[in-house]
C-alpha cells in the first residue's frame, strides 16, 4: 500500500501531520488516565476526527482508496470516544 503522497508533500507538512497525530493520541490517553482535565480527552478525539475528515477526501481525490477503510475505522473510534467520554461514561476530574 505505502503512503505515496508523503514523497510528494513538503517534509514540514508530513512532520506537522505526524506531530499533531502523536499529540492527539497523547491527549486521548493522559488526561483520562491521570484524571487531570479529563475533558481534554474529548477535545483530542475531536481533533483526531477532524484530521480523518480531511484525510478521507484527500485520499479519495488522489484515487488512493486502499487507506479509506482504515480512515473510516479511525472515524468510528474517534466518534466512540467523543460519545463515551462526553455522554456515556465521563471521567470526573480529581
Amino acid at each position: 500500500m505505502g503512503a505515496v503522497w508523503m514523497s510528494e508533500a513538503p517534509l514540514a507538512f508530513v512532520r506537522f501531520i505526524g506531530i499533531t497525530e502523536l499529540l492527539g493520541v497523547i491527549g486521548l490517553i493522559l488526561p483520562a488516565a491521570t484524571r487531570i482535565k479529563p475533558h481534554l480527552t474529548v477535545l483530542a478525539a475531536t481533533g483526531l476526527l477532524a484530521i480523518q475528515a480531511l484525510a478521507i477526501p484527500f485520499h479519495a481525490i488522489r484515487g488512493e482508496f486502499a487507506p479509506l477503510p482504515f480512515n473510516l475505522i479511525y472515524v468510528a473510534l474517534a466518534v466512540l470516544v467523543i460519545w463515551g467520554r462526553s455522554r456515556k461514561a465521563p471521567i470526573l476530574p480529581r
